[in-house]
């Protein structure tokens, strides 16, 4: 992407990876522990040295049953506030994966005068990842190739969902991700402890697990280096306050509103 953001996530993620010997598929404690809920919208204020610098909203869109197999959408928007004059960021990420987050397509979607964007489509009875690349403003094409696909990658979206459906339990994880036209690596450290956590959204602490890690790679949402997250501590897993690295500096992110069936974050008793 020629642009990086802000964001999260959350945005993040990620036993040791084992591969088997002819699928290459992540292996270890790849089981999903937490619950993807269809039709959740999540909205998160993201600040950089206490200013407020813009939001995240995260959809979960949709569950189908797609060639015998579950698979998910879910969106992100990023936008920063208008007015600010170190920031104008205004992008969309997208993916489809399955219920172990193991993505199937990924398209991010930079808005801008010339509004750009990249799509990965992942087709394991080939083998191959399709790299489209193009300005969706002049309608061109740029990049239209393909990549060996060796293994199961997560795209820069889908590795958020991967880690958040694990949290909870104590293990490691080191997960492909494609990103960049390549296959790069995450580190993510789960751990099982709860911890309270205070945010302006709710009256009381949150219980929350806490996570951290560090990517090797510039991300799709400008996150490189170290980065921590806390999740409720709950079967729904909803990232409640992250600390991370991205282009400009240090930044917080932390929940705002939800819209989400039956669900309030969970209150820490002592």
């Amino acid at each position: 992407m020629r642009k990086a953001s802000f964001i999260f996530f959350a945005v993040i993620i990620f036993s040791i990876v084992n591969y088997n010997q002819t699928k290459n598929k992540i292996f270890q404690n790849d089981l999903p522990f937490r619950k993807i809920d269809v039709g959740e919208e999540i909205t998160y204020v993201v600040k950089y040295l206490f200013i407020s610098i813009g939001e995240i909203k995260l959809k979960v869109t949709k569950r189908e049953i797609t060639h015998n197999d579950t698979i998910y959408s879910a969106i992100a928007y990023i936008d920063s506030y208008e007015g600010l004059p170190f920031v104008n960021l205004h992008q969309i990420y997208e993916t489809k994966f399955n219920p172990r987050q193991i993505p199937i397509f990924f398209r991010g979607t930079i808005i801008d005068k010339d509004t750009t964007f990249t799509e990965y489509t992942f087709n394991y009875k080939s083998n191959r990842i399709h790299i489209l690349k193009g300005s969706k403003t002049k309608n061109e094409i740029w990049t239209d190739s393909s990549a060996v696909l060796d293994r199961e990658y997560l795209d820069g979206l889908s590795l958020f969902y991967y880690a958040r459906m694990r949290t909870g339990r104590k293990a490691s994880y080191s997960t492909p991700v494609f990103i960049n036209e390549k296959g790069e690596k995450t580190v993510i450290r789960c751990y099982d402890k709860p911890e309270p956590i205070e945010i302006d959204a709710v009256d009381y602490k949150v219980n929350c697990v806490y996570l951290d890690g560090e990517t090797e790679f510039k991300g799709i949402f400008g996150l490189t280096g170290y980065f921590e997250g806390w999740f409720s501590n709950d079967e729904y897993a909803v990232p409640i306050y992250a600390k991370m690295s991205v282009i400009i500096g240090n930044i917080t992110v932390e929940l705002k509103e939800w819209k989400k069936k039956n669900w309030t974050p969970p209150k820490f008793y002592n």
